[in-house]
């Protein structure tokens, strides 16, 4: 007669584990490979496009088109038998939409009051005739030139962040990347958002953009970050342009 071994619920439990860390190693690499062709054909066939903005950024106001400013984001490494995601700084590009030498200390507070759930100091930063459907986003800041906000209206401020992707520190998909003093005041809770490889675009953008709470943005990256797939990312790659061409940017 035909033994067949006794396999225990451990065992079984440890096979699904090492399948599951198969699949989704298979995911990081196909995601990668997908972000690495996928940005250098956009950023090729954006050329033309982002000399016009070079230039319509230095017709208009002096300093650097390009942007350069330290952020937030993260690192899957492999570390003690298992990957994990480690927080890592890097030199994040857009094209220039403020004056240059402006003073970042009404963001700080704007983002200090939008962390903290504090809708009184929100709204007191905030124009008289803001869109209520807005209003978790700074508007009307004086620090932006006139041919930046078109810029932020069309994302195209965006378009240098497909060098962030090629180099590896960003991906297509993902939760945006904070800049450190937000990280600073971010709850355990919040620190969930930094377990992936920030993003130009992402569930939040798709979904909600600047109409939902710092609380709801944290559980949409959560949700991504869970749910995350290739034809996900796919999906909400097509969805953002879609946004965009309905002029929603912000």
């Amino acid at each position: 007669m035909l033994e067949i071994p006794h396999i225990s619920s451990q065992s079984v439990s440890t096979q699904r584990a090492k399948s599951d860390v198969r699949q989704t190693s298979t995911y990081f690499v196909m995601k990668r490979l997908f972000d690495f062709t996928a940005a250098s054909i956009l950023l090729i066939v954006a050329l033309p496009v982002c000399a016009i903005v070079i230039l319509a950024i230095m017709v208009n106001s002096k300093g650097s088109p390009v942007f350069v400013q330290e952020r937030v984001g993260a690192k899957r490494v492999f570390k003690n038998g298992r990957y994990v995601w480690v927080q890592k700084t890097f030199r994040f590009y857009k094209f220039r939409t403020m004056y240059q030498n402006n003073d970042s200390a009404i963001h700080r507070q704007f983002m200090q009051a939008l962390i903290r759930d504090d809708m009184s100091t929100i709204d007191k930063l905030q124009a008289p005739d803001t869109d209520p459907k807005k209003k978790f986003k700074l508007q009307n800041d004086p620090r932006i030139t006139k041919v930046g906000h078109f810029l932020r209206k069309t994302s195209l401020d965006e378009l240098p962040q497909l060098v962030n992707v090629i180099k590896g520190e960003m991906s297509l998909v993902g939760p945006r990347p904070a800049i450190g003093y937000e990280v600073d005041l971010y709850s355990d809770a919040h620190r969930k958002r930094l377990q992936a490889q920030p993003g130009i675009t992402g569930l939040w953008q798709v979904k909600a953009r600047s109409s939902v709470s710092f609380e709801e943005m944290v559980k949409l990256d959560v949700e991504y970050i869970e749910q995350q797939s290739l034809w996900l990312d796919i999906k909400l790659l097509f969805s953002t342009l879609a946004v965009i061409v309905k002029k929603k940017g912000t």
